[in-house]
């Protein structure tokens, strides 16, 4: 008969393979390799980044720089990772409390290195941060796509792909399906210069959603309701005080507000939420919703029916939000209702992301019992289905909760990323199962987009979703 294990043994065992690094056993997670500048608000996102590490497989910190930063101008220093890293290895007990899977401090400063900093957009010295993309790249060991991360400039991620162009281009085909790449604009110029020309093939989002998380928060017109998930009580409550070394090392204002996150969304969009098939930029999730403009090249899509995207560099000049925000700043207009409308792609899931830092913030020092965990939602049912103009379609959600909460169930008809121009009414949505007739005029090939927001009962209130798309016949 086969022993069972001790409970001290079992916890020896669990503490082992949340040792291990994510090279040493299959792993079916996002991979990630995230480039940044250092800004201060770079280093408000890696406060948040750290807490979610256990969602991904992360396989690099590399420092860059950008046209905001480099050495010698603005420059927050090589080691600016160094505090967050004491402060990750002073809560990473406490984090494998609540998710074995977070990487030990040992394997993530392994990770960290220092990538092309000397001037903006520098890519012709190969680094220890250029080496390790091009290292991970060229990995046929292991083909899960890479998202690669560019928080500044991509002139690191630009000296790591020239690598491989000089040194192996008959696996430039190879590198080029494998790698993906989410950009906070464009903020060095060797995306145009180099990546586009070469690299054609490498799937690209350009996100001007910079501005939305959230350099410009008090000057909008969010609701007051959500816009206390920015303010200094919540974030004293919530993140600042109370919560760690981690969440204290957060630079928040002076009085404690919310100050920005503009790099967040390349990482919002890879969270597991239910949201999105990341191969599907247009679907819409926590990170933002983009448009396929031209070629492998996604970027934010605009309010305005004649606005004609350019053809060059996507950044602070150019980019939308950016362009458009500035004068009416200046002019001291704050309710916009374009902005407020370009925003809707991430404001949307405000509650649901705030919440959920809150309790990512508490798993730094409450034990498993005290703090509150998001409902899993069962991946079983099809995400896609296929039906007629008029037919009744089933919409079910399976759900369960860590942590034996409640569920309440929403069922809602997300417009924005399907090819139905109509609207559709889902009766019955606070039930987990419930059925939906297909408007008689939708045509073959039209696609409807029905979320789920699947909530607990718990402190903060967590969110996760459930998305059906139906493909009309």
């Amino acid at each position: 008969m086969k022993r069972l294990l001790s409970m001290a043994a079992w916890a020896v065992l669990c503490l082992t393979l949340a040792q291990c690094t994510p090279k040493t056993r299959p792993d079916t997670r996002t991979r990630v390799i995230v480039t940044s500048d250092g800004e201060i608000d770079d280093e408000c996102s890696m406060v948040r980044f750290m807490l979610y590490m256990n969602e991904w497989d992360v396989e690099g910190i590399v420092t860059s720089s950008s046209q905001y930063h480099w050495h010698g101008h603005r420059w927050a220093g090589d080691d600016w990772m160094e505090p967050y890293l004491e402060a990750y290895a002073q809560v990473y007990p406490n984090l494998i409390r609540h998710d074995s899977r977070y990487p030990t401090p040992e394997y993530v400063r392994s990770i960290t290195k220092l990538g092309n900093v000397e001037t903006e957009g520098e890519m012709d010295q190969v680094t220890a941060g250029s080496e390790l993309i091009a290292r991970v790249l060229l990995d046929e060991t292991d083909d899960r796509p890479v998202w690669l991360q560019a928080w500044g400039g991509t002139n690191t991620i630009a000296r790591a792909l020239r690598t491989i162009e000089e040194t192996h281009p008959e696996k430039m085909d190879y590198v080029a399906a494998k790698a993906r790449l989410f950009c906070i604009w464009e903020q060095d110029s060797t995306y145009q210069a180099y990546i586009r020309p070469v690299w054609g093939k490498i799937k690209t989002i350009i996100s001007d959603q910079f501005v939305a998380y959230d350099y410009f928060w008090p000057y909008y017109n969010i609701p007051v309701e959500d816009s206390r998930y920015f303010g200094a009580e919540w974030m004293k409550e919530n993140i600042l005080e109370g919560h760690g070394p981690l969440c204290g090392a957060y630079k928040a204002l002076e009085d404690g507000a919310f100050r920005s996150e503009g790099d967040s969304p390349s990482y919002f969009y890879a969270i597991p939420t239910g949201l999105s098939d990341l191969e599907h930029p247009d679907w819409g999730n926590w990170g933002g919703r983009y448009v396929n403009v031209r070629e492998n090249q996604w970027l934010d899509p605009v309010p305005e029916a004649d606005y004609v995207y350019p053809e060059g560099r996507y950044y602070t000049r150019s980019a939308w939000g950016r362009a458009r925000l500035d004068p009416l700043r200046k002019a001291g207009i704050y309710d916009d209702p374009l902005i407020y409308e370009y925003l809707q792609d991430i404001l949307r899931w405000l509650p649901d992301v705030q919440n959920d830092f809150a309790a990512r913030a508490d798993w730094c020092v409450k034990s498993f019992e005290e703090a509150n965990h998001a409902p899993v939602i069962d991946p079983a049912a099809p995400q896609t289905v296929r039906a007629k103009a008029g037919d009744t379609v089933s919409l079910a959600v399976r759900a369960s909760d860590p942590d034996r909460d409640a569920l309440s169930y929403d069922w809602w008809y997300y417009a924005a990323p399907g090819s139905y121009p109509g609207s559709c009414e889902v009766p019955d949505a606070a039930r987990a199962t419930t059925s939906v007739r297909i408007p008689a005029d939708a045509a073959s090939g039209q696609t409807l987009h029905f979320i789920c927001t699947v909530r607990d009962g718990g402190t903060p209130q967590l969110t996760r979703y459930k998305r059906i798309v139906v493909e009309i016949e």
